[in-house]
């Protein structure tokens, strides 16, 4: 089912008779998506100012000029922009004093004692009202731990500022992001600030994304069609999030072995058809579903990317849950992707991805969601703990926690409710399956080597988890 609200907020005219009413009606605004593969220069033409006199700014200027953005910036940080300008045939111009901007990335790296946070207001406070429809907001800081405690706090400041700042612009599509990069980590930024920055990254906001050196390898990967030649496998693929996944993962290059029940058989070969990849008929509930995954696995030579996406609910309040829904959904939602991943250890290339989604409600937990919450939660501690032990084989393992997603589940659950659950999100919307395929696909790639043992929500802001 449609989100009415955002149908109406499509259309100029009936945006301007609510407005004209005075109803107290939320619209929200439609958000700018990118269909297809990741492009070599997704900020096209797109108009960044860069602030802050940081660590990281000779990186942001590589970035945006490899990615095609123009740079617009202070005389004091302009002589970082001019070679990169020079090869990418976009130069540095100055900050204009009026005019809309499709996004604003200030290099906080820098900042240290509370007094150096004011050129964080100074910066942002003039240009923030500028921020075109779905424009974005990028901040990047250093990791607290390890500092003396003035800028431990001054840099963890910076978590707060992003988060509220994210509230503040998601009516107007936009979204918020802060990117925590690791000494060592600097050569793995430019991907991911390329994501945050790009339509790929829609519904993910308020975020803190650490970038670090923990997995070894991959300082130089492919920006486009970087799962060329790679298998992955997909669990849950039949519909929804893990339909998209596969499909995306498919437009980077990659061969996907699409896992789903016997009972999805149709949809599940319908759509290994669509995008050339293999069907696999397994339920994951059932003793041999392993040995099942090893044959398709080893049949293709070995796995690059394993996607856990398959899960189910039994929401019942912990008083009225019956022992056998607890343990079904203990078991698939987290039993099997265990049993499968150590199964699959072997078999996974140096290199590799290990995804796992987990929920916002695992990280906050839901009425009548006991088991469910439980499983998920039990996802972010599955991930940081292989993401320790995979480190030195370069293999990085993450979580991906969708919000409330447009999906048919979500589609069943009374109105009164999904409309609370949408409008609850700084960007005021549900997000799509595609948001979350976009957020997988991007982990999955040798551009994020940099991060492992996170969890990344992808919910346009949900005002629960964390």
């Amino acid at each position: 089912m449609s989100d009415m609200l955002l149908e109406i907020g499509k259309n100029p005219q009936a945006r301007k008779l609510l407005k004209t009413l005075g109803l107290p009606l939320p619209i929200p605004e439609a958000l700018r998506r990118e269909k297809g593969a990741i492009r070599a220069r997704p900020l096209q033409d797109r108009k960044v100012i860069v602030a802050g006199k940081g660590e990281l700014v000779g990186v942001v200027a590589e970035t945006l000029a490899a990615a095609g953005a123009d740079p617009y910036v202070d005389e004091s940080i302009r002589a970082a922009f001019v070679a990169p300008g020079e090869t990418f045939g976009r130069p540095p111009r100055a900050i204009e004093a009026e005019g809309r901007v499709d996004a604003i990335v200030f290099d906080g790296s820098a900042i240290a004692s509370a007094k150096d946070l004011h050129a964080l207001y100074e910066s942002l406070h003039p240009l923030v009202s500028r921020l075109s429809r779905s424009g974005r907001v990028v901040v990047l800081g250093r990791p607290a731990a390890g500092l003396v405690p003035e800028a431990a706090a001054a840099q963890n400041a910076l978590d707060g500022f992003v988060r509220s700042v994210a509230k503040e612009i998601g009516k107007g599509g936009s979204t918020a992001n802060l990117l925590i990069v690791e000494k060592g980590g600097e050569k793995r930024v430019a991907a991911v600030l390329r994501f945050a920055l790009s339509a790929k990254s829609a519904f993910v906001t308020g975020q803190p994304i650490h970038i670090t050196a923990r997995a070894k390898g991959g300082d130089e990967p492919a920006l486009v069609r970087g799962l060329e030649k790679k298998v992955a496998l997909v669990t849950g693929v039949a519909r929804g999030i893990g339909a998209a996944t596969a499909k995306a993962l498919a437009d980077e290059g990659a061969h996907v072995i699409c896992l789903d029940r016997p009972a999805d058989d149709t949809a599940t070969t319908q759509l290994a058809r669509e995008i050339g990849g293999t069907p696999l008929l397994v339920d994951l509930a059932e003793a041999d579903a392993v040995a099942k995954i090893i044959d398709a696995v080893k049949a293709r030579g070995g796995v690059d990317v394993i996607v856990h996406n398959a899960g189910i609910t039994r929401d019942k309040t912990l008083a009225r849950m019956k022992p056998e829904q607890w343990d079904s959904v203990l078991d698939v939602n987290l039993g099997a992707v265990a049993r499968v991943t150590d199964a699959l250890l072997p078999h996974l290339r140096d290199g590799g991805r290990i995804i796992c989604l987990s929920s916002v409600a695992g990280l906050a937990g839901n009425m009548g969601q006991t088991a469910y919450a439980a499983s998920k939660a039990g996802i972010v501690g599955f991930v940081r703990a292989w993401a320790e032990r995979l480190a030195a084989r370069g293999v990085t393992v993450n979580a991906i926690a969708p919000g409330f997603i447009e999906t048919r589940l979500t589609a069943a659950i009374p109105f009164a409710i999904r409309e609370v659950a949408r409008r609850l999100a700084a960007l005021g919307q549900g997000g799509l399956p595609e948001d979350v395929a976009n957020a997988i696909t991007f982990v999955a790639t040798p551009g994020a080597q940099g991060l492992t043992g996170q969890t990344l929500r992808v919910c346009g802001g949900a005002l629960v988890g964390a």
